[in-house]
């Protein structure tokens, strides 16, 4: 009598997504972490752009409230020097450290302008770049386990599940979180870049204001005082 227990059964597969990202094939392992650190650089964009932007628009809104009520270039200069890191000051700023005729006052508040918008939009190509990527970079993983997973098929000469599962599932996983990745980065783009045009928006317009109030008398940035009191 031959008694010869079977003990090369195949190994339990365990499908949670935990174990499956862990034991994936080499590129998609790849694949899946560089999406799991696409997805946290997401939100800590999301976090400090919310803060700069929240940062800014209080200072924009102090300065605007004091310099609607400028009726000199001087007292415009004083208020952009009180609020100097509000980006319509820093305009303001700007013009005072020119003298000329209004079209040329006109050129450099639009050129500080542009400098406030790369200012306000530092960090938002790397959200759009995220939101346009991650789907892709997933797909790629999907599309490698799902290679993986004929392969399989292949050596094993079946299509049983304890052979494309593993497979399978990674290549899904790949998939579901570069939609995790992106679709936040999306979101916060959105968001942000609506906030974004609403500071630059309201700058511009004042900006006119702005120009001719200087234009109006030559006028430098204020200086402090050498003299006694």
């Amino acid at each position: 009598m031959i008694d010869t227990p079977i003990e090369t059964a195949a190994a339990p597969i365990r499908l949670d997504p935990v174990s499956l990202v862990l034991h994936s094939s080499g590129p998609v392992f790849v694949v899946v972490w560089l999406l799991v650190a696409a997805a946290v650089m997401v939100w800590v964009i999301a976090f400090l752009k919310a803060l700069q932007l929240g940062r800014l628009s209080r200072a924009e809104r102090r300065f605007q409230q004091e310099a609607k009520h400028a009726l000199s270039a001087d007292a415009l200069f004083a208020a952009a020097s009180r609020y100097a890191d509000a980006p319509g000051a820093v305009v303001v700023l700007e013009l005072g450290k020119r003298a000329g005729s209004p079209k040329l006052l006109d050129s450099v508040a639009k050129r500080a302008l542009v400098d406030q918008e790369q200012r306000a939009g530092s960090l938002m190509a790397s959200l759009s770049t995220i939101a346009a990527a991650a789907p892709f970079v997933g797909l790629f993983g999907t599309v490698y386990g799902i290679m993986d997973a004929f392969l399989r098929i292949g050596q094993a000469k079946s299509a049983s599940l304890p052979v494309v599962a593993p497979a399978i599932g990674e290549a899904l996983i790949a998939t579901a979180i570069g939609l995790a990745a992106a679709i936040p980065a999306v979101v916060a783009y959105n968001a942000l870049n609506k906030r974004i045009d609403a500071l630059l928006s309201a700058i511009e317009a004042a900006s006119e204001g702005w120009v001719a109030l200087v234009s109006e008398v030559p006028a430098t940035l204020p200086k402090p005082s050498t003299q006694g009191s």
